[in-house]
């Protein structure tokens, strides 16, 4: 099976992600082949427009190969691994900069690596079946894929709350928070497609096809957020989270005691970090610092075993509390590179 069928249809450039079993789940052949295909087209007169979509199953794409980067950090001392992430952050890279518009098809479960190939895009179509997160914390990873970009952006510290505990969004969640540009009812996909492939803008296109989605609940929330994931600093938002006697409260907190405390840290310094930053390249490289060693940290081999693996769901931290992770372990995570990711 092709893992991504690539096709012009009219005026468009097709991908769809078919690796069904997998939820699409991207491995480097279709990281390589997207991107060769979209260079391509770049220049090609006859492509106007791009769609990101999935040939069939029930997810967009439900992230990158984890257990070929976890293979990597065992066995190769995270080499593979380290190519793997410089490669699909190229194609997030050349999706962010393309000159010619991109639509992606969020439509099902859209997680980490699905993530990192729908946001850059120029619309962001979300439906009644999206599933939206970047669960990353909870295997010893970090919200990367230009997360860092995008999270530290979104209003009232939703980022950093989606960040730490790897929350899912619905589409009309999606739509609140910013992370979508339209929202469609399933029955108009194909009819969408079909007009932007027929050389119409896909702008206008999803405009005249968008529906009013029903209220997010994510919105109930947004004051507790705001005020509970205020802090940069890890220990503020468990205590704050600790004060408040609400169900809400003691929820997200059992929450946040599932995940590596090591990479919730890392993960308020990337957010923090990347608001600051006006180049989505130099975002991308500071990414690529972080994965090129959280890679080999024992926090993920760990993580995945116990959530993909072994399925216990009983990860041993190393650090086990937020007080065990210094800013020196942090520093080294953050330092420059001997050799630096760059764009394509």
């Amino acid at each position: 099976m092709i893992d991504v069928l690539t096709d012009i249809v009219g005026s468009a450039g097709f991908l769809a992600l078919n690796r069904p079993k997998a939820i699409n789940a991207l491995n480097l052949a279709m990281i390589h082949d997207m991107t060769a295909a979209l260079l391509a087209w770049r220049d090609d007169p006859a492509v106007r427009a791009i769609v990101i979509d999935h040939s069939e199953g029930r997810g967009f794409c439900a992230g990158g190969d984890i257990a070929f980067l976890r293979n990597s950090a065992l066995t190769d001392d995270g080499a593979s691994g380290r190519k793997f992430f410089h490669d699909e952050y190229r194609l997030n890279h050349l999706i962010f900069t393309y000159p010619k518009p991109v639509a992606a098809f969020m439509d099902g479960i859209t997680m980490g690596g699905g993530v990192g190939i729908s946001q850059p895009a120029r619309f962001r179509v979300v439906t009644p079946a999206t599933r939206l997160a970047m669960p990353e914390t909870g295997i010893g990873l970090f919200p990367d894929v230009g997360g860092g970009w995008y999270l530290s952006r979104l209003p009232g510290r939703i980022g950093q709350f989606l960040a730490l505990t790897g929350a899912r969004l619905d589409g009309a969640e999606c739509l609140w928070a910013g992370l979508a540009t339209h929202y469609l009812p399933a029955e108009v996909l194909a009819e969408a497609k079909a007009r932007i492939a027929a050389g119409h803008e896909p702008g206008g296109v999803l405009s005249a096809l968008s529906v009013t989605p029903p209220p997010a609940r994510i919105a109930e929330n947004a004051g507790r957020i705001a005020k509970h994931f205020a802090s940069d600093r890890y220990e503020d938002i468990l205590a704050s989270l600790e004060a408040d006697t609400s169900e809400w409260a003691a929820k997200e907190l059992a929450t946040l005691r599932t995940k590596s405390p090591q990479t919730c840290k890392v993960a308020l310094r990337q957010l923090a970090q990347s608001a600051q930053l006006s180049d989505f390249a130099a975002n991308m490289a500071m990414e690529y610092r972080i994965a090129s060693r959280v890679l080999t940290l024992p926090d993920f081999a760990e993580g995945v075993r116990a959530v993909i693996v072994d399925k216990d769901g009983a990860p041993r931290w190393n650090p086990a509390t937020p007080e065990g992770v210094t800013d020196a372990m942090l520093d080294a995570i953050f330092a420059p590179l001997p050799n630096e990711w760059t764009p394509l």
